[in-house]
């Protein structure tokens, strides 16, 4: 009876805390999200900067370099998306006048008594989307400094990590904990680093499909595609929708090229998704994807699209950790796929 109660009273302590944790995520979320991002970036640029220091430069040096290095990358993108943000503000008026004809056709033709798209004024809509969207893209420069000075500590203090480890904990507890260290840098560095390829050859095929249709801004939407495929499900089918819906106000009354953009798209995103992708991630994360879909919707209302974009990484972590922790070890096998205990039940049986 007592252990039924502690047991009650350690579930709502549990509860409580997860509470906790979720509202103060929420609302420190200007500086735990460029915490977070500063720390998956680790496993992507410490393997340089230790490439570096084996080869005698100096750590604060090589972490200079790299530094420099993901600026300028971040501020080419940032130019990069800025320039195509402002050529479809340009071009809007444009379509803007093409897809009201197209509306009021399509209700004249079905003769509806009550059109939706006729009332709600979504040319507005769209409009102060793109605007919000390019002057959202400076503050990204701002919050890639912050990112940067987080980044730098980290990777300032990283190579003694191990050592206060050793020296703060037993020999078996610095084991285990410098081993679940050592496989969510390793399963996070070999996840981003595919995912990274396989999001840059999806925004290639769609660019070079959509310019052998003529879509217009084919590079848009390929670095569209390219971003968005790092939210798993869901990434895909929104970078799909753009091109698609311009291609049918791009060439009405034509039907041909909307129906090529669609196939061609969704040909890309299901190729790459079903078959090219399952055989260069394989059995990496072992995540559900009921697992990948809560990540997905808990980061995504929590943090927004940022959010999403972290979700997978963050499970990963946590499944990682719960399965090198003896008590956690169940949670781990429930955030799993269940794909290889599957297999060794029927190689077990055979």
């Amino acid at each position: 009876m007592i252990m039924d109660q502690e047991k009650k009273i350690f579930f709502l302590l549990a509860l409580l805390v997860l509470v906790a944790v979720g509202f103060v995520l929420k609302v420190a979320q200007q500086v735990v999200v460029p915490l977070v991002i500063a720390w998956l970036l680790t496993f992507v640029v410490n393997p340089v900067v230790e490439a570096m220091t084996k080869r005698k430069i100096p750590l604060p040096i090589a972490i200079l370099v790299v530094i420099i290095l993901l600026l300028g990358i971040g501020y080419m993108g940032v130019v990069f998306l800025q320039g195509r943000v402002v050529s479809i503000i340009s071009a809007f008026p444009k379509y803007e006048q093409r897809m009201a004809m197209l509306v009021n056709e399509f209700s004249s033709r079905m003769d509806l008594k009550y059109n939706p798209l006729v009332d709600y004024d979504w040319a507005r809509t769209i409009r102060n989307l793109l605007l919000s969207l390019s002057g959202s893209l400076f503050s990204i420069l701002s919050n890639l400094l912050q990112i940067i000075v987080f980044l730098v500590f980290l990777l300032l203090g990283k190579p003694y990590s191990k050592h206060k480890i050793k020296r703060a904990l037993s020999d078996e507890q610095a084991e285990r904990i410098t081993r679940i260290v050592t496989l969510i840098s390793s399963g996070i560095g070999r996840y981003l680093s595919a995912q990274v390829l396989i999001s840059f050859a999806t925004g290639f095929f769609v660019w070079g499909a959509l310019s052998i249709i003529r879509i217009d801004f084919p590079m848009t939407w390929g670095a569209l595609a390219f971003f968005l495929n790092f939210i798993p499900y869901i990434g895909s089918i929104v970078a799909s929708i753009p091109p698609i819906i311009l291609a049918v106000v791009q060439y009405y009354p034509a039907i041909w090229p909307f129906v090529v953009t669609l196939l061609a798209v969704t040909s890309i995103q299901m190729t790459i998704g079903n078959f090219i992708a399952p055989k260069v991630f394989g059995d990496r994360l072992n995540l559900s994807p009921v697992v990948v879909l809560l990540s997905l919707l808990f980061w995504g209302w929590l943090w927004g699209i940022v959010g999403a974009l972290l979700a997978i990484p963050i499970a990963s972590a946590i499944k990682i950790t719960c399965e090198n922790i003896e008590q956690l070890r169940p949670i781990s096998y429930m955030m799993g796929s269940g794909h290889r205990y599957w297999k060794e039940s029927n190689d077990a049986n055979e």
